[in-house]
């Protein structure tokens, strides 16, 4: 047999792909019409974010900008869009060369704006979220509420109520954001099943530390980080971690007030675990494996039959300083630098992001390192041999 693509070297061994699939791990023979030589790196499934804001509003942003220097091929669209907007997620989906899923806000509104979009409990509307779900399941793996005094107002938590309701009528887990109170940690917390997901789990602002979060997690509730640009303290994760907390899912809250930093991207994210003493093998499972199954996601595993997502990584053994979203820093022992990401078994071209929008604060540093990245990007754009950043493509791009 003839394959499409070959990649070889890498670790943890040769991936062949066919139509779009993987069709082979091993040691495998050269007989692929592209053979690409990724020796010294690591390879794995795509990455999946199961907590991101591609979704046009307030906080949306592209995500095909972005997927070809990070490897995240699964893009899940957390509560962009609601009933009321989904057809504007719909074709974001269509037009990205990633792939997109979501959750399903339970405020028919979405996050059109900043916040309080669960003010008005008439936007909370179960049967027509229901609706919204089962006509489109391919898109929609779940529900997300966000609860925090911000959202609600003097709703409590009765959006995440009728959020529950709506997913139990479809099968599907709830994403809950956790925030400032009221209403208070524990009585979010009590509410939910095995397999929803609680957000930005190691807040700094909601600090959950307590027994609530100990008995959420016994009964099979998932923890996800969500980083965002308010959501995660190293202190926190690290209190958690010694008392057995894991996140089960590493995502970024990547939206268009977290992208130019503290969050940056996945990879980022994922450096951050590792300087809080997190195993690589551990960190690139909460990035593939585990929000492919929480979110019955496809791919995040390198199987026979999957799809050929890959990102293809450089391990670096040099420290990287990294930062919360509460200017704490940490050093992580390692850099993952991102040499290759392939969707379907095609690699992504680079492309350059728009302008931020004009609703989005940034500072001059910030500004300087966009001028930066974009002299940077546009010329691998004219010139395919030389990387971002200055560092040489390691392995040819294929078509």
């Amino acid at each position: 047999m003839i394959w499409d693509l070959l990649l070889t070297g890498g670790s943890p061994g040769d991936v062949a792909v066919r139509d779009g699939r993987i069709a082979a791990i091993g040691d495998l023979p050269r007989t692929a019409r592209s053979v690409v030589d990724v020796t010294g790196c690591l390879v794995t499934p795509g990455l999946i974010d199961v907590h991101t804001h591609v979704g046009p509003g307030y906080w949306g942003i592209d995500p095909d900008p972005i997927a070809w220097r990070t490897g995240v091929t699964t893009w899940v669209d957390a509560g962009s869009a609601g009933a009321y907007t989904a057809a504007g997620l719909r074709a974001v989906a269509r037009a990205s060369t990633v792939r997109v899923h979501a959750l399903l806000n339970i405020s028919a509104v979405g996050l059109a704006g900043r916040t309080g979009e669960s003010r008005d409990l008439t936007n909370c509307d179960v049967p027509l979220a229901i609706d919204t779900i089962q006509a489109d399941r391919e898109l929609f793996h779940g529900v997300k509420v966000r609860i925090d005094r911000e959202t609600v107002g003097d709703n409590g938590v009765e959006p995440l109520r009728r959020g529950l309701a709506a997913a139990e009528a479809c099968g599907v887990p709830v994403m809950v954001h956790i925030g400032t109170a009221p209403p208070a940690l524990d009585e979010v917390l009590d509410l939910l099943r095995p397999g929803d997901l609680v957000t930005h789990c190691a807040s700094g602002i909601a600090a959950p530390l307590g027994p609530a979060v100990r008995d959420a997690a016994a009964r099979g509730v998932l923890l996800d980080l969500g980083h965002g640009s308010g959501g995660f303290a190293f202190d926190i994760l690290e209190a958690q971690l010694d008392a057995g907390l894991r996140p089960y899912t590493i995502s970024t809250d990547l939206h268009a007030r977290s992208l130019h930093g503290p969050v940056f991207d996945l990879p980022t994210t994922m450096a951050k675990l590792l300087a809080c003493g997190v195993t690589l093998p551990e960190v690139i499972a909460a990035v593939t494996e585990h929000p492919a199954r929480a979110l019955a996601l496809p791919g995040g595993s390198l199987t026979a039959g999957d799809p050929a997502d890959f990102a293809i990584f450089e391990v670096r053994p040099e420290p990287l300083t990294v930062v919360d979203a509460h200017r704490q820093t940490r050093v992580s022992p390692v850099r993952l630098l991102n040499r290759a990401t392939y969707v379907a078994g095609r690699p992504l071209p680079p492309r350059l992001p728009a302008a931020p929008a004009p609703w989005i604060p940034l500072t001059d540093t910030q500004r300087a390192a966009l001028a930066r990245r974009e002299h940077d990007i546009r010329a691998l754009l004219a010139t395919p041999l030389v990387g971002v950043d200055g560092l040489a493509e390691q392995f040819p791009r294929t078509s």
